[in-house]
């Protein structure tokens, strides 16, 4: 299953509804993406730190289309300001992830056993 780590509040935000765009400095290599499972974690990851072991899955959505990130969408990114140069992945069909499982958090989009998150339940 394909996975994208989120920092906290973040992930909840997804999962809650009200964060509608995910922000990223890349774009995915195609789109759309369908059942793209959300990992939250606590810190933010790089280069010298790209794993944290203790995400936790907090929802499924599908990535529809992604564009250049705009000022006025600073609300729907939960974001404290605009910046140019990113990109606005628009996330819709959000399905939360009740008691997720733990899972690794990584960079980038990655790959992760699904099998844990399919036995959760999806409010």
């Amino acid at each position: 299953m394909l996975a994208l780590s989120i920092v906290a509040p973040h992930g909840a935000n997804i999962a809650s509804g009200k964060k509608t765009l995910e922000v990223r400095s890349w774009l995915p290599p195609s789109l759309p993406i369908r059942d793209l499972l959300i990992v939250e974690n606590g810190r933010y990851l790089s280069a010298d730190h790209p794993v944290d072991p203790a995400g936790r899955a907090v929802a499924l959505v599908d990535v529809e289309e992604a564009h250049e990130w705009q000022p006025d969408e600073v609300l729907a990114a939960c974001s404290g300001g605009w910046e140019p140069g990113y990109f606005a992945w628009r996330l819709s069909n959000v399905r939360p992830v009740v008691d997720g499982p733990v899972l690794p958090a990584q960079r980038k989009l990655y790959e992760v056993d699904g099998s844990g998150v399919l036995g959760a339940h999806c409010g």
